[in-house]
């Protein structure tokens, strides 16, 4: 091993030895927490990107595909309930194409297919029942695409046709439809859900389709179209009217000084309406009906009596009979009006105004409610009223509200600064932690230097010298010299002192060296002793 490597090595070994429990501990639980950190950055960045290989898929289709990629040897990732199959960004083209061979999703099939299947012995209503099936899966299947829809199931009521009814019925359908986690459908999807499936069928209307969602809402019902229940229509109403009302009165009386309520009353049943008028004739044109009759009779009469009966002798034989009648029909101008209101139509409307008397006090009430009337289309022919009055407006409501407001802005300030303040104590607590590691560091690293500067001080000192004695003195007298030539630093690196140094200063610092390290104290001792014995 290269002599640099080996002096690492050892000086690092040599501070490891030199560490507390404690900073051992630490050290420990650092190196770890480095060594899973670097696991894991490096099992993220080497972990492949996931690209959804089919969604919405049944339970036995998830099962086979699982079973194509594990044959294949891909790794594949489950989601959303096992509905989703993730795969690898590079495999999922050839997946694809190699799930497309093998007929999966097989539940995708459903449609058309199902009239590939049938012979020539098929019965009249398996027919039917077959194309109507078809229909349902076909549709369920583009309803499916439409996004956010996770599942779509459509069911066909088409009635049979028979020379025998007068009265014709519209087919209808019913369309269940699962969206995504945290989705809903807009009104334009519904809608579009709604026209795609009524243009499928021949015959059905949009008003024949109902939509409803896997939480049980209707989102759109027979006979009311789109809009869903004419509650919800109706509030929407009520709505839009009474925000455009209340723009226009807080640009007249100002914002907060008026208050609008708007109630409508929306018609539930579908009517349809026949109206015939005619023009009167003018002047110098024919009448609508002429009718002409002439009737001339001379010599005798015929006897009533039996049809088939032979001529008395009294009728004349030269009698003579004449009758003309004539009737004509002239062309009048008709026109024919058929009018049809479908259901969710507004009836009746009524909308009360309420003026902030002391702040308004010099608005007219009736330039107000023609301007109401106007802004919100009242029509007095069906019932509609406006109600436009001056008011106190109470402000003990405003006044708890103003409170609550600034206790809700109190607490949400209070919040944020708690949370700020434990931010700041969490940096501020691992700066310190890691500014007195670095301290403590640097403190150990300093005090070791001047334990390493005072043991090499120590082992500058001359050899303790055993004089020569008489045989019969078996104990050896040790010499010390009086003085010493050292070098002496201080712990704060100040200055140096002078080279000459009495014993008992230097006995001073070896004694204070012994007391804060007695093991290294010995070994030198023990190193002294053993090159005096040498000499």
């Amino acid at each position: 091993m290269p002599p640099a490597l080996t002096n690492t090595f050892a000086r690092l070994r040599k501070t490891i030895d030199g560490f507390t429990l404690a900073q051992r501990t630490i050290a420990i639980i650092g190196i770890a927490a480095v060594v899973l950190g670097g696991v894991a950055l490096t099992s993220f960045l080497t972990k492949p990107t996931l690209t959804p290989l089919f969604s919405g898929l049944a339970a036995e289709d998830a099962s086979a595909i699982v079973d194509q990629l594990s044959s294949a040897n891909v790794s594949y990732e489950l989601t959303d309930g096992g509905t989703t199959i993730m795969v690898p960004q590079d495999a999922v083209y050839p997946q694809r194409l190699a799930a497309a061979a093998a007929g999966l999703p097989a539940g995708d099939t459903d449609g058309y297919s199902l009239l590939d299947s049938m012979g020539v012995t098929s019965s009249e209503f398996q027919q039917t029942v077959t194309y109507k099936r078809a229909i349902e899966g076909e549709l369920a299947r583009t309803i499916g695409a439409v996004k956010g829809v996770k599942t779509a199931s459509v069911k066909l009521a088409i009635p049979e046709e028979s020379v025998f009814t007068s009265e014709k019925v519209n087919p209808t359908a019913s369309v269940f439809v699962e969206t995504a986690r945290g989705q809903k459908l807009s009104p334009t999807q519904v809608e579009s859900i709604v026209h795609l499936t009524s243009a499928s069928v021949s015959g059905m209307t949009p008003a024949d389709v109902a939509v409803i969602d896997q939480e049980g809402a209707t989102l759109s019902a027979i006979g009311s179209g789109t809009s869903g229940n004419l509650n919800q229509q109706s509030s929407e109403y009520e709505l839009r009217v009474a925000a455009s009302v209340q723009k226009m009165l807080d640009k007249v009386v100002g914002v907060g000084n008026a208050t609008v309520t708007v109630a409508a009353e929306v018609g539930n049943a579908t009517r349809e309406r026949l109206d015939e008028s005619y023009s009167p004739a003018a002047e110098g044109t024919p009448p609508q009906s002429e009718s002409t009759t002439s009737e001339t009779q001379k010599g005798g009469q015929r006897e009533a009596g039996v049809l088939g009966t032979e001529k008395t002798e009294d009728v004349a034989e030269d009698g003579e009979y004449e009758k003309v009648q004539t009737t004509k029909n002239n062309v009048v101008n008709k026109s024919v009006e058929s009018t049809n209101t479908p259901a969710g139509a507004i009836s009746r409307q009524t909308i009360a105004v309420a003026i902030n008397q002391g702040e308004a006090a010099g608005v007219d009430l009736d330039q107000v409610e023609g301007l109401v009337a106007s802004a919100a289309g009242i029509d007095t022919r069906r019932g509609d009223a406006v109600t436009v009055e001056m008011v106190t407006f109470s402000t003990a409501g405003a006044a708890e509200a103003e409170e609550a407001l600034d206790a809700a802005r109190k607490a949400e300030e209070e919040e944020r600064a708690a949370e700020t303040m434990q931010t700041v104590i969490t940096v501020g607590g691992v700066a310190v932690v890691a500014l007195g590691a670095l301290v403590a560091f640097l403190i150990l690293r300093r005090r070791r230097a001047a334990a390493d500067e005072v043991a090499a001080q120590i082992a500058a000192v001359p050899p303790i010298v055993a004089a020569e004695v008489p045989d019969e003195d078996p104990e050896p007298v040790l010499t010390i010299p009086t003085t010493v030539a050292v070098t002496y630093t201080d712990d704060e690196g100040d200055g140096v002192e002078p080279l000459q140094v009495t014993l008992d200063r230097r006995r001073k610092d070896v004694g204070d060296f012994a007391r804060r390290n007695p093991e290294r104290t010995a070994e030198h001792l023990r190193t002294i002793i053993r090159n005096g014995k040498d000499a």
